[in-house]
């Protein structure tokens, strides 16, 4: 194993990271309730990590996994809104891959920033296939995009995307290219919806690990989809006759999003305890990794980077400094000497501290973690307690200063040289007056109840390059005849949707269990005109100037593509 950890045969590396799924949502951590055989088989044929910790909501996860640092110094702060932008000075896992000759993919949600240069495309690499906000409201052929350029998928997003990811490891294949594949799927988030023939499966079964409503059977037919779709592409990189040598990674962004078995440990998804962070990580790459391996020793998320840039032979030679480590030598040796480590959890004001044995929780009880995983009883030890505050007081000091959406100057990205085109959809805008968002959770709103000339849509934005820029408007109107502007620093575009386009909410007919997210709906695509932008920071203003019906359009989305 000695040589081909040396990496002289440059694996390939396909990274599947699945969405809401807790631990337990997995047959190989022990739930009878749903079979996982393509994912538990990598654990069977590779290493599993049996302390494996994340973040306990999504983009920070992410932005641990593609910088190898914990969220705050890239001053991931929130999920939505500009706050799970990954500051431009981070060096990405793709970055590090691709200048060592590797392509590299990544098919899902991306959730780190929308805008080039925060877009994939501009965080390392060669193609994105699927969407960068936070959740998405429609899981069946939706609104995605292809390399910034606004696409409609195919079928149910999951198979889509496994299917685009699959195509990109053959077109790697065919110019003998080594592939990084990066596959953040987007379920079980919700909405709860799964195709057919996954849902049949459980919509009456007799659930043993816990008594189910629809959310958690649903959320167990996703699980049964992911595996499904993991099992495809194992067998496609048998197809390739690269299977080998690829290096295949499984885990999960966050605890449970519902009330389901996970091992009866406390809290999930947004809990700093041991529910909300705790993942399974499974690693296989039979060149180069023991088949049946379990290691017991904590690690994190941020130990990813450097292990898969170890395992490949590359140089993970960062701008700053990484918080993580590489694991190489425990899938070594799992009884390997190793230095205790301590891990922060965080999510905006809550904080939990553990190491190999205790865990400091939110409200600051101290548990031992090996004879209480379920932390029932909090135990008095005054050395342990002093150590893990401590260590928590450095994490404060070192992250905190400057961290935060009241302290956030990023304005976001339009006409950037890097991207011939800009998207800015109503999550990221502010408006005023009557305007409403379709639902307090932004990441995939529309405004709605635009009755008034006085009401607007801002950005606070910063153009990248001066020039003209075709504008398209994605929308939605009861009557048409509607005259709108555009506007920034000084440049105007003046245009009407003469056509009513009045069309139902999408989504509710596919939900499994009901929502809290926002519907979508069917947007007609309009180009409006040409608008001039002049390089520097300003608002990127839209608003009506005429409203003939009882209110103008429902936005979406508008685009800003270069004119050559």
């Amino acid at each position: 194993m000695s040589n081909a950890l040396s990496a002289d045969s440059r694996p390939n590396v396909v990274v599947f990271l699945s969405d809401d799924q807790g631990w337990g949502d997995l047959s190989h951590s022990g739930n009878k309730d749903l079979k996982t055989p393509n994912i538990d088989s990598l654990a069977r044929d590779g290493v599993s990590f049996d302390r494996f910790f994340v973040c306990p909501v999504c983009s920070p996860t992410r932005a641990e996994f593609l910088t190898g640092r914990y969220h705050p110094r890239s001053n991931v702060y929130s999920t939505s809104a500009g706050g799970e932008r990954m500051d431009l000075d981070e060096m990405t896992i793709a970055d590090l891959f691709k200048k060592s000759g590797y392509a590299t993919g990544a098919f899902g949600k991306w959730h780190n920033g929308m805008q080039f240069p925060y877009h994939p495309n501009g965080r390392g690499f060669d193609e994105f296939y699927g969407f960068c906000s936070g959740h998405w409201g429609n899981y069946f052929s939706p609104m995605l995009e292809r390399n910034g350029e606004i696409v409609e998928g195919k079928g149910f997003c999951i198979d889509d995307f496994t299917t685009q990811a699959m195509h990109f490891m053959e077109k790697s294949k065919a110019k003998g290219q080594p592939f990084f594949t990066y596959l953040p799927y987007n379920t079980p988030h919700s909405p709860m919806q799964v195709p057919d023939e996954f849902w049949e499966k459980f919509a009456r079964k007799n659930l043993k690990m816990k008594n189910g409503d629809r959310h958690l059977r649903s959320a167990l037919a996703m699980c049964e989809n992911l595996d499904y779709n993991v099992g495809r592409v194992l067998t496609k990189l048998d197809q390739l006759k690269v299977a080998d040598n690829t290096i295949v990674v499984w885990f999960h962004d966050n605890g449970p999003n519902g009330k389901r078995w996970n091992g009866g440990m406390k809290g999930r998804k947004g809990s700093v305890e041991e529910g909300g962070c705790r993942s399974p990580l499974f690693m296989k790459w039979p060149g180069g990794i023991k088949k049946g391996l379990q290691i017991e020793k904590i690690t994190s998320v941020r130990d990813l980077l450097p292990t898969l840039c170890e395992l490949a032979g590359i140089k993970a030679s960062t701008p700053s400094p990484l918080d993580g480590g590489s694991l190489v030598l425990l899938i070594k040796n799992p009884k390997a000497e190793w230095e205790d480590r301590i891990f922060v959890s965080q999510w905006k004001n809550k904080f939990g501290v553990r190491s190999q044995t205790y865990r400091l929780g939110e409200k600051g009880n101290l548990f031992d973690m090996t004879s209480d995983p379920e932390q029932l009883k909090p135990i008095e030890n005054e050395e342990v307690s002093r150590e893990l505050e401590k260590a928590l007081s450095k994490y404060k000091t070192e992250m905190l200063p400057g961290y935060g959406g009241d302290k956030d100057e990023r304005d976001f990205v339009i006409a950037h040289p890097g991207s011939k085109l800009t998207q800015l959809p109503a999550r990221d805008a502010v408006a005023t007056g009557g305007l409403k968002r379709s639902n307090r959770f932004p990441n995939d709103s529309y405004f709605e109840s635009w009755q008034s000339i006085d009401d607007r849509i801002t950005w606070k934005a910063e153009a990248g390059e001066s020039g003209a820029f075709e504008v398209e408007i994605f929308y939605a109107t009861k009557s048409g005849g509607a005259k709108y502007r555009l506007s920034f620093n000084g440049g105007e575009l003046d245009f009407v949707i003469p056509e009513a386009h009045d069309v139902p909410k999408l989504g509710a007919e596919e939900d499994r269990s009901p929502r809290n997210e926002s519907y979508t709906k069917d947007w007609a695509r309009l180009k409006v005109g040409r608008i001039k932008l002049t390089k520097g920071e300003g608002e990127l203003i839209l608003k009506a100037l005429e409203i003939p019906g009882d209110e103008a359009m429902e936005f979406r989305l508008l685009t800003l593509r270069k004119i050559e």
